[in-house]
């Protein structure tokens, strides 16, 4: 038999993501069926079984492949020196903004969240995930207090998880009211960041 290639097995493998993840999105992970996925990735059980045994390692696919997006486009903002501290932070609600729909990684990523209580390999995956992004955010901090953004004393690894917390609430928001505009947020955002720090900061004793 002639062998397969390895960019026919990532093609496959992405097929059958690709449909879990619509099942999903439209009816839920617990509701969704093995059967459900093969149906809609039209292939054989065979085919989808060898891929994935089992429904939890396609949450897990997913789980990682949403996850690897979102953090390198945070990272590649992250990255750029020479923006402001409210710059780089609109940015990132922009990249927040544009996974909020139904196709995008938000609404997969709140699923996950919620199966990951229950899950202790999709909890390892999250906290690891969440934890290299809040240190992404701990880099923007740093560089922010370096050019004088932040009051003097703020510790970056203080400031970093509210800035992360910023950033995810923003999609929790418009995802569960629909009312939050990204816009209006941004304003909000800015409004708190981009006043001049003035004296020392202190965490109280």
């Amino acid at each position: 038999m002639p062998r397969v290639s390895a960019e026919h097995l990532a093609a496959r493998r992405q097929q059958i993501l690709d449909a879990a993840r619509r099942c999903f999105v439209t009816d839920g992970f617990h509701a969704t069926s093995m059967q459900q996925v093969i149906a809609e990735a039209g292939l054989s059980v065979g085919a989808v079984y060898r891929y994935f045994p089992s429904k939890s390692d396609l949450i897990l696919g997913i789980a990682e492949q949403l996850a690897e997006g979102i953090t390198g486009q945070l990272r590649s903002i992250a990255d750029a020196q020479e923006r402001s501290l409210v710059d780089v932070m609109e940015s990132a609600i922009g990249v927040v903004d544009a996974n909020t729909g139904p196709d995008g990684a938000l609404p997969m990523a709140v699923q996950v969240w919620a199966e990951a209580q229950r899950d202790p390999v999709l909890r390892d995956l999250a906290q690891r995930i969440y934890g290299q992004i809040v240190e992404v955010y701990v880099r923007i901090a740093g560089r922010a207090a370096a050019r004088g953004e932040l009051p003097a004393g703020a510790d970056p690894a203080a400031v970093g998880p509210a800035l992360a917390a910023l950033v995810v609430g923003y999609g929790l928001l418009k995802l569960l009211t629909g009312t939050v505009e990204l816009d209006t947020y941004r304003a909000g955002v800015r409004a708190i960041l981009d006043s001049p720090p003035t004296g020392d900061f202190t965490l109280d004793p």
